[in-house]
């Protein structure tokens, strides 16, 4: 059974306020506890956002995070390039989506992610950007841009994945 977390109300208005100014990997790993993604998911982020070991149980010492359980669901969702991370058109998808989405939402600021984006080879490798991703539109925009656009580019590789 995989142990869950969610945000707590305090969580929540932490996103919305940003009263107790985290640091940004904290508040990154903060967007990313759904109450969906387990213990083992959200630690298998924390590198990538530049986050301490113990991120999780700071969030939940504040009082943002709490355990809500766990499931029988496998302890890791399925990653979007799942099977088709060498998949061309799944790195032109993502390539082109990312690279948008730098100028759209980061200007000069994502040059140097610019740089990453163009020196992964494959989608997989693209994939393992986008915490880094999420971290920067959050750090430059906001936290709930930062978030939507996640959802937006799980969104625009679904139908990739169907056909």
């Amino acid at each position: 059974m995989a142990l869950l977390h969610a945000k707590t109300a305090a969580g929540r208005q932490e996103i919305d306020d940003r009263a107790r100014r985290l640091p940004a990997a904290l508040r990154s790993i903060l967007l990313m506890v759904d109450g969906q993604r387990d213990d083992d998911v959200l630690r298998a982020l924390l590198p990538g956002l530049r986050a301490p070991p113990d991120a999780l149980e700071q969030l939940a010492a504040q009082g943002l995070i709490e355990k809500v359980g766990g499931t029988a669901a496998p302890t890791r969702p399925p990653a979007l390039t799942e099977g088709r991370g060498q998949d061309p058109e799944l790195y032109r998808i993502l390539h082109d989506w990312m690279s948008a989405s730098v100028r759209r939402h980061l200007g000069l600021k994502g040059y140097f992610m610019q740089l990453k984006i163009e020196r992964c080879t494959d989608a997989a490798a693209l994939e393992q950007l986008l915490p880094d991703m999420v971290a920067a539109i959050g750090k430059a925009r906001s936290s709930a841009l930062a978030s939507r656009w996640l959802e937006e580019t799980r969104q625009q590789l679904e139908p990739v994945a169907v056909s």
